[in-house]
């Protein structure tokens, strides 16, 4: 399969905020189905881009036939976006961008567990590896459980939420998506005509902890400032507050507008040289056409800014 079932979100604009060249190298952090490699393809540039998800190499092929084997500018790595630093090395790229989240692609794949709305394994997994969302409901405490579903998952009735799982575990472990779904469901009374499956958070929230999303996030940022050169250029989409949050307070921090700090990571150094300057200020949101053709968009915003000469930022002891 070759057809991308997953539309790039704010793909022009992402380009536009790029500004990708021939002869740049690019990285595309979350490669998904590699619309945004393609985009940045097409204007000459290279691109060295990032996954966990074994899946994916399926959208890599015919790239790699077309661009790799031709003139070497495209290369896949398995691996997570916190990690490019490691592989490529400081001030060595032109361009990062990341398209956090779930993709269209894992929600619709039921054997992937991700989605509430059909039957599959409870995984959630992006990767190959760690703990699923299974063993998340059967194993962790009560405490823990509801913590999870109110910080990640940003769910008020977290702790009632938690109550129906740990009583029903004990009868029964969890072991499929629709299952948990309807205890969650029952949890909190049925959907009374909500348009938001009451399940939607507390997904949310397992999914964020399956796969370490946050965390990831934090160093992805920081990994993402050390690879750039000097003009280089960062440009992020994400899918809720809690990433967009981070993001902001990152790129605000390193311009020199707020004193920053995150519960996801230890505090960084205060009245270092500022290591991005922001392309704008307000985050960009889609516009109505891109909402037309793709409603999954609608919580999208995009923030960019341009790496400086500034040396990297270092966390404090």
């Amino acid at each position: 399969m070759s057809e991308a079932p997953h539309i790039s979100v704010l793909l022009d604009e992402v380009v536009e905020a790029l500004a990708p060249k021939s002869g740049d190298v690019m990285v595309d952090g979350t490669f998904g189905a590699g619309g945004y490699t393609r985009a940045i393809l097409a204007t000459g540039a290279s691109v060295v881009a990032f996954d966990r998800d074994p899946s994916v190499l399926r959208f890599a092929e015919p790239i790699n036939a077309s661009f790799s084997a031709a003139d070497g500018r495209f290369r896949l790595i398995q691996d997570r976006f916190s990690q490019i630093s490691a592989y490529l090395g400081e001030a060595s790229v032109d361009g990062v961008t990341l398209d956090l989240g779930v993709s269209s692609m894992q929600l619709d794949e039921a054997e992937r567990g991700f989605s509430f709305m059909r039957d599959g394994p409870l995984d959630m997994r992006m990767g190959a590896d760690g703990p699923t969302a299974a063993d998340l409901v059967n194993t962790l405490g009560h405490a823990e459980l509801a913590r999870i579903l109110y910080v990640y998952g940003e769910e008020h009735a977290s702790r009632h939420i938690a109550n129906f799982i740990v009583k029903r575990r004990a009868e029964q472990p969890f072991t499929r998506t629709l299952d948990l779904a309807a205890v969650i469901e029952r949890a909190l009374g049925g959907r009374k005509g909500a348009k938001v499956h009451p399940a939607t958070r507390s997904f949310q929230g397992l999914r964020i902890a399956v796969n370490a999303e946050l965390e990831e996030l934090e160093e992805g940022l920081a990994a993402a400032e050390r690879v750039l050169k000097p003009g280089g250029r960062l440009a992020v989409v994400s899918f809720h507050s809690l990433e967009d949050r981070i993001v902001k307070n990152f790129l605000a921090e390193r311009a020199g507008r707020t004193p920053g700090g995150s519960r996801h990571a230890p505090p960084v150094e205060q009245g270092a040289p500022a290591s991005f300057q922001l392309i704008s200020s307000k985050a960009v949101a889609p516009g109505e056409a891109e909402l037309a053709v793709n409603p999954r968009a609608r919580s999208s915003k995009l923030r960019a800014a341009v790496r400086t000469a500034a040396p990297v930022w270092s966390a404090s002891a």
